[in-house]
């Protein structure tokens, strides 16, 4: 199956990693959700790309500096429109418990540090192997992951990659290898789909690209408009 993941929702349309986004990408035929996990001052999971919170929250300095009970208090949709004023940052448990019961894909991309322990106690506590991605630009960490369970699906964000990087996650039964978008070739999904890897594109910014990545046979990639690429879908 084709994967139409909403990046942090569908961010075009919706302020990012809020409730209204994830919502708004399922409606725009989205049948995957993407998101970025991040420790609160306390050691609480909640969703949030930049570790500042200046540019989406009317909150300033490091999200890191802030108890989960003071993150909450923030406004995470006034910056995106009115429309969405009054909208809170959602807890990693929050987010499952709502998305998990779903027929979707989860991407959960790993930001701070020392996460892995955490997600994998959560995404087993929540029966979620099955329908989970872990994932990182980090190789260190998608390692300790699998240190610490066998079975949960890992996903390496490459800027670049080489044959012994390759060699290297296959160690460690990585699933999906995802480029950008931008440097994205057919030749480069052949070869990795010949190494035993699931490509997903991201950095997906416009329709244009959103078009070379699908001639280039992907088997997903996250976006921010998921309505055009299921439309794209559609028509094929």
């Amino acid at each position: 199956m084709f994967r139409n993941l909403a990046h942090r929702g569908a961010s075009q349309h919706a302020p990012e990693n809020t409730l209204a986004a994830f919502y708004k990408g399922i409606e725009m035929g989205a049948n995957g959700l993407e998101t970025d996990l991040r420790y609160s001052k306390d050691g609480t999971i909640f969703l949030l790309h930049d570790e500042m919170l200046d540019r989406t929250t009317n909150g300033t300095g490091s999200s890191s500096n802030y108890t989960w009970k003071e993150l909450q208090e923030l406004d995470a949709g006034s910056w995106f429109s009115a429309e969405y004023a009054g909208e809170r940052l959602v807890s990693f448990e929050s987010f499952i418990y709502i998305f998990g019961r779903k027929p979707l894909q989860l991407v959960l991309e790993l930001k701070g540090d020392h996460l892995e322990e955490d997600v994998v106690r959560y995404v087993k506590k929540y029966d979620m192997l099955s329908n989970t991605i872990v994932t990182s630009f980090s190789y260190d960490s998608l390692k300790e992951v699998r240190r610490l369970d066998s079975e949960v699906k890992l996903g390496y964000l490459a800027r670049d990659w080489d044959m012994d990087l390759l060699g290297r996650l296959r160690e460690i039964q990585v699933f999906q290898l995802c480029p950008s978008a931008e440097t994205l070739t057919e030749e480069h999904v052949r070869t990795l789909k010949q190494e035993g890897f699931e490509v997903r594109s991201w950095k997906v910014k416009d329709e244009q690209l959103m078009h070379h990545c699908l001639n280039c046979g992907v088997d997903g990639m996250t976006i921010n408009f998921p309505e055009k690429l299921s439309e794209a879908l559609q028509s094929r």
